[in-house]
């Protein structure tokens, strides 16, 4: 066997815990850490423990907490762009008298992305929509409206 800190052939290793991670080491090293007593049997190639026939196979005990699948989304309370949010941004753009190089330069974006968010010519992410309502002081979001 080799020793996993030295790399050298030996007889026998033993189990010590070294700096947190347990190793298979040779008595010369066994010093560096502390030795893990008893140890446990091999595991098979399978990747499954060997249990006897006629044993019964036990579970460890659960901590009584089960996982519950959460919806993120009705958690977060989804907000949609408001149908008229190209024209919200052109009029806070106006209103603060910027132009939409300005506008560029305050949302490090370029003039052509001003000029298709105000007409509506692209969908923008969450992350745009976000910083264009900072900048701007203005929601451009509302609650989705229910289906009628």
């Amino acid at each position: 066997m080799l020793c996993e800190m030295c790399g050298k052939e030996v007889a026998l290793t033993s189990r010590v815990r070294v700096e947190g991670t347990v190793l298979g080491v040779c008595p010369d090293c066994e010093k560096f850490g502390q030795r893990l007593d008893p140890v446990p049997p091999p595991v098979p190639a399978s990747g499954r423990a060997a249990v006897p026939l006629g044993t019964p196979a036990t579970r460890p005990a659960s901590s009584g907490r089960r996982m519950e699948e959460r919806d993120l989304y009705t958690e977060i309370g989804e907000l949609e762009l408001a149908p008229d949010w190209p024209k919200r941004v052109r009029l806070a753009r106006e209103a603060l008298g910027w132009t939409p190089e300005v506008l560029g330069k305050k949302l490090n974006e370029k003039k052509s992305v001003v000029l298709k968010l105000e007409s509506g010519g692209i969908h923008p992410p969450d992350a745009l929509v976000r910083k264009t309502e900072r900048v701007l002081k203005t929601r451009l979001r509302a609650d989705p409206s229910p289906p009628a």
